[in-house]
């Protein structure tokens, strides 16, 4: 996997652009926010995920997807259960993860963040093909974009706290930043 500064976009992985983005205000990138979702809750490899990202989630083929229709949102990234990693959004533009959220005593976190969703729950275990290609990715944005430093990489529930609770007790942030320093 090779980042291209000029696009925004990775080599080497799969990608399914979403229409739910636009343009960075200021063109910072310095926060990534660590997310987790699966679609229908608690089910994995149904690909719902992309159509959800990318607006096509026909909200009759589970209840929960009726809930959830006519809404917009995205990441940059997901990471499947098998590793696998798709990209939605350039880096280069503001993808809609975070939503009303707050890092640092700044608000609006989307407009200078990178958001990554892990398929998976609060409370089921992610798989060490999801660390290994968490830890790739965020160490090849590492080299594009300087400002991503431990301190500035959070999970939804640090910046959106009391709304939202992901990645949950089951992500191991020590395993994350220990791979990162070896």
């Amino acid at each position: 996997m090779q980042l291209d500064p000029q696009t925004g976009w990775c080599s080497g992985i799969n990608r399914c652009p979403s229409p739910n983005f636009n343009s960075r205000p200021l063109g910072e990138i310095s926060l990534l926010v660590i997310h987790n979702i699966s679609l229908p809750p608690g089910q994995f490899g149904t690909g719902k995920v992309q159509e959800f990202f990318c607006n096509r989630l026909d909200s009759l083929e589970h209840p929960y997807f009726s809930e959830i229709a006519g809404l917009q949102v995205s990441a940059h990234f997901l990471i499947e259960r098998n590793g696998t990693l798709v990209q939605f959004v350039s880096c280069l533009d503001r993808a809609w993860h975070a939503g009303v959220s707050c890092f640092a005593g700044r608000e609006g976190c989307n407009d200078f963040s990178l958001g990554i969703e892990l398929e998976g729950t609060d409370d089921q275990p992610y798989s060490d093909l999801q660390y290994a290609a968490l830890v790739a990715l965020v160490r090849e944005l590492q080299l594009h974009y300087p400002q991503l430093r431990r301190e500035r990489i959070c999970g939804h529930s640090d910046i959106a706290p009391g709304r939202k609770t992901d990645p949950g007790p089951a992500f191991d942030w020590e395993r994350l930043f220990a791979a990162l320093q070896a």
